[in-house]
């Protein structure tokens, strides 16, 4: 029995009770009726006045690699490049013995227009390889060693859908964009040790319980990686729930299919099968538009010879969308610019018409720059708009790299969550942590005011994109549970679902919403099962 505060449903005809009664992980009584069981309660909980709601689901989200990520270099508060460079040289004389320097994020508008000079970063470290990943993961900030390691030099080719940024010498520059060029040096770099790998997990599992998730969208992970998410889960280490997406290569696709889906299998015959499942194949339409990568319908402002770097040709995504539809694979498509968008939502068009009806639920992951003239297909192909909502403010990112390269037009088309939800476009949200926040709280207070922290600007930016306060909760919890193809089991505080539930220090949605990232989360249950509590607070990361 959970009462004493506000119970927030989620639900229309009932939004607001006063305890909720769960029983073998079930809601099965809410208000006066379960206040009436509270005499045969075997437990009870005083919400000391604050609020139960609907735990959070995240619809695209990093947990593996951003808890690998997490025992490298603290790089991601720096605010100069020389706090970065600092915390390089700390954590590497800390570290004497480790080979190759990795991590990440840093920001990547401390540079101009997001290029890093090896050189800096030889400052901290010059007899081992270093390479950080820019905070959007479509760059790596490599040291001079890397650069000698992995042989790249003037003379190397960009790769295809990639770029070695290069001095005006035409010597490479230490910056390497989106990830055929970034994989020219990981390529050489050891990679995480299963141990490694299960102990990143479990950590950013904690994490995320942590923020009140209960369910995660892993986004992009290779076949041989379900096994740490199984192993993680069968030990217990794993405090959510997660669907894996397998990311699928415009070079080899087509082999990758038998490898998909017999890692689909292996799930869904483990003993962790409900908790875990691979159900989701992912692909990269394009890039990011402050690394002039995204795929756009014309020209960037500042390189007109450019309309990005799209990471397949229509046609072949288009192929390999209707190859794993037909494979049974939910498809989740990470699309930035209009373009990017416009094939996404192309390829999703061509899968319906070649593999006929069926509840498919295709994503579009981020759905930053749309053309108008594509929003009404969301609704019209039964396509979710993911959202990052922590990204539709004026931060440094947007103010430094991304308005400059797209201009006042485009700029003004980013994240269009109203105008979607206005064609009748199901909405879900996500933080693609580790590329910024892992907590809702931070990303729906930006979805409704679309301010910074500071407040900036007064009325918001593109306030007419402003969400509704229930609207936004809604697509962090039953848009994420439809993502999930799982709405009536999850997403509401509703008889019959699931204790998906979180616990908060006061009601968000009866105070500001400039307030919302100071609230306190003090627990959190997965089917009744307490996940996180702040009396673990020492656990939290």
């Amino acid at each position: 029995m959970l009462h004493g505060g506000a119970v927030v449903t989620g639900t229309a005809s009932a939004p607001r009770a006063r305890a909720v009664a769960v029983h073998d992980g079930y809601v099965v009584a809410l208000d006066e009726d379960a206040l009436a069981l509270l005499p045969i309660a075997k437990a009870s909980l005083d919400l000391e006045g604050g609020a139960l709601m609907a735990s959070f689901g995240d619809g695209h989200v990093h947990p593996l690699w951003g808890g690998v990520e997490l025992a490298g270099p603290a790089v991601r508060e720096a605010t100069t490049v020389a706090g970065v460079v600092e915390a390089v040289r700390r954590w590497a004389v800390e570290h004497p013995d480790v080979t190759w320097v990795q991590g990440g994020p840093y920001d990547p508008s401390l540079a101009p227009w997001g290029r890093f000079d090896a050189t800096w970063m030889d400052e901290a470290v010059a007899d081992r390889p270093v390479v950080l990943q820019s905070a959007d993961h479509h760059c790596a900030w490599v040291n001079t060693e890397a650069l000698r390691r992995a042989g790249i030099d003037a003379g190397t080719p960009d790769p295809a859908a990639g770029e070695v940024a290069r001095r005006p010498d035409g010597t490479p520059m230490g910056t390497l964009v989106e990830w055929t060029a970034m994989d020219l040096v990981l390529q050489h770099a050891p990679r995480p040790t299963v141990v490694e790998r299960r102990d990143g997990l479990a950590r950013a599992s904690r994490l995320l319980a942590a923020a009140g998730i209960t369910w995660v969208q892993e986004a992009a992970l290779a076949p041989g990686d379900v096994e740490v998410y199984l192993a993680v889960a069968a030990a217990g280490r794993l405090a959510v729930r997660a669907n894996i997406a397998l990311r699928a290569e415009p070079t080899r696709w087509r082999s990758q299919r038998g490898e998909f889906l017999a890692a689909k299998h292996a799930a869904a015959v483990s003993p962790v099968a409900g908790q875990v499942s691979v159900r989701t194949v992912k692909m990269f339409a394009d890039g990011v538009i402050e690394a002039g990568t995204a795929a756009m319908l014309r020209p960037y402002d500042d390189a007109p010879h450019s309309c990005g770097l799209p990471v397949w040709t229509p046609d072949e995504l288009a192929a390999a969308a209707v190859a794993f539809d037909a494979d049974g694979f939910q498809l989740h498509v990470h699309a930035i610019g209009d373009a990017g968008a416009r094939a996404a939502l192309d390829a999703f068009e061509q899968v319906a018409r070649v593999n006929g009806p069926r509840e498919r639920r295709p994503v579009l992951a981020h759905t930053q720059v749309v053309d108008p003239a594509d929003l009404p297909r969301f609704a019209a192909l039964g396509v979710i708009a993911n959202f990052e909502p922590l990204w539709a403010q004026l931060d440094p990112l947007q103010v430094d790299l991304t308005l400059p390269r797209i201009g006042p037009g485009r700029g003004a088309q980013q994240y269009p969550m109203a105008s979607l939800l206005a064609t009748g476009a199901v909405l879900s949200m996500g933080s693609d942590w580790p590329v910024s926040s892992y907590r809702p709280l931070e990303g729906l207070a930006v979805a409704v005011t679309r301010q910074t922290p500071d407040g900036v600007p007064a009325g918001g930016w593109l306030p007419h994109q402003r969400l509704p306060v229930g609207s936004a909760f809604s697509a962090y919890t039953q848009g994420v549970a439809y993502q999930a193809f799982e709405e009536d089991v999850w997403g509401s505080v509703t008889v019959g679902r699931r204790a998906d539930l979180v616990w908060l220090d006061r009601d968000p949605t009866t105070s500001d919403p400039a307030g919302w990232p100071g609230i306190a989360v003090r627990a959190t249950w997965l089917a009744g099962r307490r996940t996180w509590s702040s009396e673990d607070e020492g656990d939290e990361g």
